[in-house]
């Protein structure tokens, strides 16, 4: 392909990553994060899910059926402080038009989220999973899978056993726009269960419908993870910030004990 093609496709590319980036208007949450107390509760290896006001977050809710159009993880303290005094980056992500990118938690403070914890975890395991996302940092999004982008902008509807495959249609790398497939792929380094494995044996999690199992078995592959699987996965655990350090609901003041007093 020639430069001037290069060249109007990555003009192209950069539009529909704009508008898909715009947000919408009318969101509020209902429990904004507070980035110290996610900081408090967060452990390296952790998933963050965000509840996204974006165009793109709208598509991505409608196709998976879930709250969650969003994902990063929690790498701690691994990156430096920034020279220039401003939060420093405890989390890692990839974003449509920028690719691997690390911000700070104060990013989702207006924003509904939800942590995800891998049970069990080892801290070898823990820090590879890690690492394999340091390590993707600057990875770029490539702006010309113009395909990749226009399945965004059509929620148009469909059964909902087409809708995960609505998101792998696009070029051979389908889902680089969701970071959860990149969260897939570092769990999947070290061998750790997403989804429930499709067997009757006693005691092992599994797929009851014929639904579940034709699911599971579509994304085998990391790729094909969405934000949704790790809030649905029986192996992590869901951590409550508001719950981790006690809490007792006798002390809950109501409204109407306050325009009592």
């Amino acid at each position: 392909m020639s430069e001037a093609g290069d060249t109007i496709l990555d003009r192209i590319g950069r539009f529909l990553a704009g508008r898909l980036q715009q947000e919408t208007s009318g969101y509020e949450p209902y429990t904004p994060s507070d980035p110290e107390t996610l900081r408090r509760i967060l452990q390296p290896g952790d998933i963050l899910l965000i509840e996204g006001n974006l165009r793109i977050s709208a598509t991505i809710k409608y196709l998976t059926q879930s709250t969650w159009s969003h994902s990063a993880l929690y790498v701690g303290d691994a990156l430096p402080e920034p020279e220039d005094g401003s939060e420093r980056p405890r989390l890692i992500e990839v974003n449509l038009g920028q690719g691997c990118v690390a911000v700070p938690l104060s990013k989702y403070r207006t924003y509904n989220t939800r942590i995800c914890r891998a049970s069990g975890l080892s801290p070898e395991d823990r820090q590879h999973v890690v690492d394999f996302m340091l390590e993707r940092l600057g990875l770029k999004y490539d702006l010309k899978n113009i395909f990749d982008m226009l399945r965004y902008f059509f929620p148009v509807p469909m059964p909902v056993r087409w809708r995960r495959r609505a998101i792998a249609f696009g070029s051979g790398d389908p889902t680089r726009a969701i970071c959860s497939s990149l969260i897939a792929q570092a769990y999947e380094g070290i061998r750790y269960p997403i989804l429930p494995e499709i067997t009757r044996a006693p005691g092992r999690a599994s797929a009851q419908s014929s639904y579940s199992r034709s699911e599971i078995l579509h994304i085998r592959h990391h790729s094909l993870y969405t934000p949704r699987d790790f809030d649905l996965s029986p192996y992590f655990r869901i951590v409550k910030p508001t719950l981790e350090y006690g809490f007792d609901y006798r002390s809950v003041t109501w409204a109407q004990e306050e325009q009592a007093s």
